[in-house]
């Protein structure tokens, strides 16, 4: 694929090599002369220019790629770039980077974000995953629904310990994607038993979150799973 990545600092940077070493094919904007680091990014296209200018990303042929990140510290120029990534070039996809919690809520499709990630809520999320035990854990939210990617790791006293997943009856909007072991993913087959330790991770709806958090603890796990 071809990206166009607006902003070069710490964060961006980190994307386009990931990116670059998974085959795409990656354009740094960048406005500041002092951040442009050719040799931090080989492989990499850069151009110094505003990322909120038309002109600019006219000149950068925008329209022709397929994802653009909104990656800068800014979150008005991350808005911005959105904006005219998706309305003036029509690229097909877009992330914009969210750096202050009560900005989440603009970083909607009106501005031309496809997927907004917040660095910190995805910190904190992570940090709930290190130290919670038997509690689920809200990791990611799917902007375009009401589900949720939830994670929960089984003490050795949950009652799911034991049993193979046929015969677990998860609430109905809960589904059980994967199982974590020993720092390897397992997939979830039906005869397959939980073991303490377990990191299990659920693509579920917020209607059917409290369900699954109160069958976690104890209850309702005697239904049979279709």
């Amino acid at each position: 694929m071809r990206i166009a990545i607006a902003g070069a600092g710490n964060v961006g940077r980190s994307i386009a090599r990931e990116l670059l070493a998974n085959g795409h094919h990656v354009l740094l904007i960048e406005r500041s002369a002092a951040a442009i680091k050719l040799d931090s990014v080989p492989g990499a296209v850069w151009v110094e220019a505003d990322a909120c200018e038309l002109q600019s990303l006219e000149e950068a042929n925008l329209e022709s790629y397929d994802v653009s990140i909104a990656a800068t510290g800014d979150d008005k120029a991350n808005l911005v770039y959105s904006l005219l990534a998706k309305t003036e070039f029509g690229v097909p996809r877009t992330v914009g980077r969210v750096n202050h919690p009560g900005n989440e809520w603009m970083f909607s499709e009106q501005w031309g974000v496809d997927v907004s990630v917040s660095t910190p809520r995805l910190m904190s999320a992570l940090v709930e995953e290190a130290v919670s035990t038997g509690d689920l854990v809200r990791l990611l939210t799917f902007k375009k629904s009401t589900a949720h990617l939830s994670e929960v790791t089984l003490p050795e006293d949950n009652p799911l310990v034991g049993r193979r997943l046929r015969d677990v009856g998860f609430p109905g909007d809960a589904v059980c994607v994967a199982i974590i072991r020993d720092g390897a993913p397992l997939t979830p087959e039906r005869d397959r038993a939980f073991e303490a330790g377990d990191e299990l991770l659920f693509i579920v709806t917020q209607e059917s979150e409290a369900e699954l958090i109160d069958m976690l603890g104890g209850d309702d796990l005697d239904a049979e799973q279709d």
